[in-house]
């Protein structure tokens, strides 16, 4: 949010006194975001060597140098390029939501208060919508339909009994999982209409 906030006060400036958008990582670099995010920024990347490692490099960072690590750490590859096909892997049995502890999707994205109007234009948009069936769902088993936490993407069956890939754009929390992490990187987030999106007001 801070990140946003810094944003808009330097298009504001871009507007009225004809500065540049650089003023924005100016004051980016010198807000309290830049150094946590600073002091952070080993924490994912040092799973890359697996989950103890990655725990004890973690740890080190954390109480140890406290972020101040003379090195950073880095990604060996794009996070799409991570996932596997299907075959290399078993199904995940998930338990069925207690309504405790753990609750339904429709629930949660209930509870955000996600919200866009039904006419604006489709944020959500497939570069090829011939992927999600030809690639995507018989070589990764429609990865789409999983990692995104709204149920934006499902396959239904089409008149022909044929799955196809329906996007519930009005469910979308604007996560960008979608953008990130799709095999294929055939998903195109951009911007929706102002106003729209989570208001997480009955969390």
């Amino acid at each position: 949010m801070k990140s946003g906030m810094l944003a808009a006060e330097a298009t504001f400036g871009v507007l009225n006194d004809n500065s540049n958008m650089e003023a924005y990582w100016d004051a980016l670099r010198n807000s309290w975001v830049w150094e946590e995010l600073h002091k952070a920024r080993n924490y994912r990347p040092a799973f890359e060597y697996g989950l103890f490692p990655g725990l004890a490099i973690s740890a080190f960072e954390h109480y140890i140098t406290k972020g101040r690590s003379p090195f950073t750490l880095k990604h060996r590859k794009p996070d799409h390029e991570a996932t596997n096909v299907a075959r290399l892997h078993s199904p995940i049995q998930y338990p069925k939501p207690d309504g405790v502890l753990s609750f339904d999707i429709l629930t949660s994205v209930h509870r955000s208060n996600t919200n866009h109007e039904h006419d604006q234009p489709a944020h959500l948009r497939l570069k090829d919508p011939k992927i999600p069936e030809l690639v995507n769902l018989p070589e990764y088993a429609g990865p789409e339909s999983r990692y995104c936490p709204a149920r934006v993407y499902e396959y239904v069956a089409d008149e022909k009994g044929e799955p196809k890939l329906h996007i519930n754009a009005q469910n979308c929390l604007h996560c960008k999982a979608c953008d990130i992490k799709d095999p294929k990187q055939n998903i195109e987030w951009t911007v929706p209409e102002g106003g729209g999106g989570p208001g997480y007001s009955a969390m």
